[in-house]
């Protein structure tokens, strides 16, 4: 296992060998399941429903930031919250194999939300609203917080430092992010909203519809945030943001000033994206997956895209 391949050792031998270190009798089966950050498999077991073996990229995060993910996933499970949580081995929900960490997970299937369902939106906005109610009963100390410094200073870093942005446009991108940062920082200041334990990636993509209704998927980017930030992705237009609020008053009160911080919210998304494929460019699965960002075009209209944005945020 090396910076350049992260997974290079991670072999199919080696997935399977880890889930009977963990005390469970494989099939065989194996089935590689889509994720670009961490490697993710369904795995057959003997006997017994499939499991899904998640094996958490090298240096991302630390054990004790991995293990406030957990707790806190555990935290809501408890609560009665549709969340898919790790299983604990021998009293531990972070396993370790051949190098590589790795959780477990029961296997949960479903179908995506229908996002333009008034019905759909009001129910995930309940759901939230009581999943906010535990993220407010404590803090995070490790995972961080969506704001200025870790998506757009940072972000804008490890673009700078890698070789995709072309040369010749590193001033500008550099002076864009910078007045971005301030920008951010300044609406952040203007709203002063409350913060709490967040799902922090709570797209479409993260939420599995059933007939017994949604649960959510993949706490990975849980981290500390305004509660705007667990609704804004979901809501494709004003009309579905109105029906998820709806819902989510039923169970918790909602600041209406935080409505103010979807802008910035979205554009530190945009550049928090780009921070995220520059740092993991030597993992052969991001070129193959986003060959786009190769190419200088790319970059030209991602810094329209930013000047567009800031200019949005500016005017207020």
């Amino acid at each position: 296992m090396t910076a350049a391949a992260p997974y290079d050792a991670l072999t199919p031998d080696t997935v399977l060998d880890a889930i009977e270190a963990a005390g469970y009798a494989t099939d065989g089966r194996l089935l590689a399941l889509p994720s670009y950050e961490n490697r993710v498999y369904q795995v057959g077991i003997e006997d017994g429903a499939p499991l899904v073996a998640k094996f958490y990229r090298p240096a991302r995060w630390s054990d004790a930031a991995i293990a406030e993910e957990h707790a806190f996933a555990l935290e809501l499970a408890a609560a009665e919250l549709p969340v898919v949580a790790p299983l604990v081995v021998d009293g531990a929900t972070l396993l370790v194999h051949a190098g590589f960490r790795y959780t477990l997970y029961p296997r949960r299937g479903g179908r995506a939300p229908e996002l333009e369902s008034a019905d759909h939106l009001a129910w995930m906005g309940r759901l939230l609203a009581r999943l906010h109610a535990v993220g407010a009963r404590s803090r995070f100390r490790v995972r961080g917080a969506i704001d200025g410094d870790g998506f757009v200073r940072e972000a804008a870093r490890a673009v700078l430092a890698s070789p995709l942005l072309p040369r010749h446009l590193e001033e500008r991108y550099r002076a864009r992010t910078v007045a971005i940062a301030d920008l951010v920082d300044a609406r952040f200041a203007s709203v002063a909203p409350a913060t709490l334990r967040l799902h922090g990636d709570c797209h479409g993509g993260n939420v599995l519809w059933t007939d017994a209704g949604p649960h959510f998927v993949d706490l990975d980017d849980a981290r500390t945030g305004p509660a705007v930030q667990d609704l804004w992705m979901l809501a494709p237009s004003p009309r579905a943001l109105d029906a998820l609020l709806e819902g989510y008053a039923e169970f918790r009160d909602f600041d209406p000033r935080e409505l103010d911080l979807v802008e910035p919210l979205r554009l530190m998304r945009q550049i928090h994206w780009a921070g995220w494929v520059a740092a993991r460019w030597h993992d052969p699965a991001f070129p193959r997956g986003f060959p786009q960002v190769g190419e200088e075009r790319w970059w030209e209209q991602h810094l329209a895209d930013l000047a567009e944005a800031a200019e949005r945020l500016q005017d207020g």
